[in-house]
């Protein structure tokens, strides 16, 4: 019988603990659900394992890694999205090895970045699985690593000793998106992992009311491994997965899990919100019915009212209730999640004035003031502390200054594998006015400021672009490029500062929208309609506007708009305007 309420279950230290748990006192309950779209238009087969069954595979497999490798060493998990990975992922801690998630060989775009972190971890095993067993074999043997197949690994295990990790004792390497910076790996401790997941838990009430977890964020990024993987296994909820790639084929999908399961809890970045709002027909939605939904969380960098309401609007017909979107902030280093907006609680938006903001001072505005930025606020901090500090002195600041946000608590991760002077810079900060030794705090790079009680998040540290004196937010010059045409693709795009004769200059570089060549495009208009935006706005002139084919921005592993890469390529060339077709 699969009772929707499990049992509470004792505090415990680790994932497999939780497992084990719940594999002894909810045997047959479902835990995981892979579903998986093997034609265009499947609507989906659902692959099940129960808490037994799933306990099974993981002591099996960690029997298996045990014959490889000793305890503390790095495993690499290259499997397809799906039950396999989970499977992976826990049995490597299970061993007492450290996981490190990552994603297949075949991930377009991401290759060189496979390389490098395999380069920086040097796991000793691989774990993938038979169906691309020699697309890995190729991949890693320029490498010193024994692969393994997790389904071709048999169920018998004799009598296999669980190692009980200490709570400090690292679990995973969570590694960086790489969005500012190279990639590093973030040493994340099993207490780590167990107290985001209670955390997540308690800030969107599933350990009062559960929910089921419905996700289709790959299991390598950080929001992906903590809510899809580690919530549902110190909770005892069902997690039902899909691939991501199913997602962007047909965003629908997702929807219909989230009508299908009770009291579904999902999250996705900002784009798949606008995405479902645009592509999502209406012979799609007749059969929808969205009233069941517990919470949406969108942790992107930055939440759009905007696109909130789009998508509530979209779909209020199917019984979307407006109160269900969450906007969240978080970080690898705090292991993911740091502060949420609460199920049941309308979105909080706040019109800000967009020159004072620009000397650090969040200052209301009238909506309708065309100088006005709207920031969506972020919720309070889910079981942990958080401050906003002057970066160069250090002084902490008042509600309403901007400035770096800084976190503390169980949650936030050890520091970077193999690079002691980064981990005392970023994990190690202390305030400058601080004699009660309130111990070490978390720079996360990020810029925010608290408006009646709310974290509101205004940008990244290292992207922000200093003109004649003023910050300026990439995000807010992009927004208004892409609301200036239509022809340029949203969220597909970057703002940056470059070094110029008189000082930092502005450029932006513009995916077109698919299904069009640049032909067809009126581009001198568009540029035009662009710097007047611009200008308008933000009293900026663009010292250059390049129209690129879709697929050209550069990317995260994460999905977000690469801005340093995007910048490094344009100031090496590597960007020039797409051609146009032959006899035009």
């Amino acid at each position: 019988m699969d009772s929707r309420r499990p049992p509470l279950a004792p505090a415990h230290r680790s994932l497999p603990e939780y497992l084990r748990h719940w594999a002894e006192t909810t045997p047959d309950r479902r835990a995981f659900t892979f579903v998986d779209h093997p034609a265009p238009h499947s609507r989906g087969v659902h692959r099940t394992l129960t808490w037994r069954r799933l306990d099974l595979r993981v002591r099996a497999l960690a029997a298996r890694l045990a014959e490889e490798a000793e305890p503390g060493t790095r495993v690499a998990l290259l499997c397809p999205q799906g039950t396999e990975y989970v499977t992976a992922f826990l049995a490597a801690l299970t061993a007492g090895l450290v996981a490190v998630p990552l994603y297949p060989p075949g991930l377009p775009g991401h290759g060189d970045r496979l390389a490098a972190v395999l380069a920086d971890a040097g796991p000793a095993v691989v774990l993938t699985t038979s169906h691309i067993f020699a697309e890995v074999r190729e991949f890693c043997a320029p490498l010193p690593v024994r692969i393994v197949a997790v389904d071709r690994v048999p169920d018998t295990v004799e009598d296999f000793p669980p190692v009980t990790p200490d709570g400090d004792s690292i679990a995973y390497l969570q590694y960086t998106s790489g969005s500012t910076r190279s990639p590093a790996g973030v040493e994340i401790s099993h207490g780590n992992v167990v107290a985001n997941a209670r955390q997540a838990l308690a800030a969107y009430g599933l350990d009062e009311h559960p929910a089921t977890c419905v996700g289709w964020l790959p299991l390598y990024h950080d929001m992906g491994l903590v809510l899809s993987v580690a919530a549902p296994v110190v909770r005892g909820l069902l997690s039902v997965l899909m691939d991501p790639a199913a997602f962007l084929h047909e965003p629908a999908r997702w929807l219909r899990l989230l009508a299908a399961h009770p009291r579904a809890l999902s999250a996705a970045p900002n784009f798949a919100y606008d995405y479902c709002a645009s592509a999502v027909t209406e012979a799609q939605k007749r059969d929808l019915r969205l009233d069941g939904v517990a919470a949406l969380l969108n942790g992107s960098e930055p939440v759009r009212p905007g696109t909130v309401d789009r998508f509530h609007a979209a779909f209020a017909a199917q019984g979307l209730a407006p109160d269900t979107h969450c906007p969240s902030y978080g970080l690898a280093e705090a292991t993911v999640f740091v502060s949420a907006a609460r199920p049941g609680e309308p979105l909080r938006r706040f019109s800000l004035d967009r020159d004072a903001l620009a000397t650090g001072k969040a200052l209301p505005a009238r909506a309708d003031d065309p100088r006005a930025v709207t920031l969506a606020g972020c919720g309070t901090p889910a079981g942990q502390r958080v401050w906003i500090a002057d970066p160069v002195s250090r002084a902490r600041l008042s509600e309403g200054e901007v400035g770096e946000i800084w976190v503390q608590g169980p949650n936030v991760g050890r520091g970077y594998r193999n690079r002691d002077e980064q981990t005392r810079r970023v994990f190690g900060a202390t305030f400058a006015d601080d004699t009660a030794g309130s111990g070490r705090w978390l720079r996360t790079g990020d810029l925010g400021t608290f408006l009646d009680g709310q974290l509101i998040v205004t940008g990244r540290l290292k992207d922000l672009i200093v003109v004649d004196g003023r910050n300026h937010y990439p995000q807010d010059v992009e927004a208004s490029v892409q609301d200036a045409d239509p022809a340029v693709r949203p969220d597909r795009l970057a703002a940056f500062g470059v070094p110029g004769d008189a000082g930092e200059q502005v450029v932006v570089v513009a995916e077109h929208v698919r299904g069009i060549s640049v032909a067809e495009i009126d581009l001198p208009g568009l540029v035009r309609a662009v710097r007047a935006a611009v200008s308008g706005r933000h009293g900026l002139r663009l010292a250059d506007i390049v129209i690129v084919p879709p697929g050209t921005v550069p990317r995260t592993s994460s999905g977000k708009v690469a801005r340093a890469l995007t910048r490094q390529r344009y100031l090496d060339g590597a960007y020039t305007p797409e051609p146009a077709e032959p006899g035009e």
